[in-house]
């Protein structure tokens, strides 16, 4: 139960919104590149064999899940839109199939207020005096 996964330098994890392109060669040499924007469901498998699940919602409010091997050779870059890693609670994302996407935000508002409150602490954080300065 991984909960994050690093693809040429780029770490992402379950709840993530990224952004997979593929270069896709065509007939003659031509190639061109196809992108698929959603969010991470689950990650699963070992080092070679490893795997990624993205889903997202496409007109009509039809939702499209496609697995990544993370080995694929058609997989260009990995972009990463919007960081939810922190707003999640869980390793599957399963239950997200049947949320309203206005509920699906709710993991990218808790991960920034998350990450926003984290970087306050480490701010405000009394500073340590030692023994010498005290005199």
């Amino acid at each position: 139960m991984a909960l994050k996964i690093t693809f040429k330098e780029v770490e992402f994890g379950v709840g993530d919104k990224i952004r997979v392109v593929q270069k896709i060669k065509e007939e003659g040499g031509k190639s061109h590149e196809a992108n698929f924007e959603g969010m991470v469901l689950g990650i699963r498998g070992r080092d070679a064999s490893k795997s990624f699940m993205v889903r997202k919602v496409a007109e009509g409010g039809i939702g499209v899940e496609r697995i990544f091997p993370v080995d694929l050779p058609t997989i260009d870059r990995v972009i990463l839109v919007k960081s939810g890693l922190r707003g999640v609670r869980r390793a599957k994302l399963y239950y997200t199939r049947e949320k309203a996407p206005t509920e699906i935000e709710m993991i990218y508002k808790r991960a920034a207020i998350k990450t926003t409150s984290k970087a306050a602490k480490i701010k405000s954080a009394p500073k340590k005096r030692n023994k010498a300065s005290r005199k």
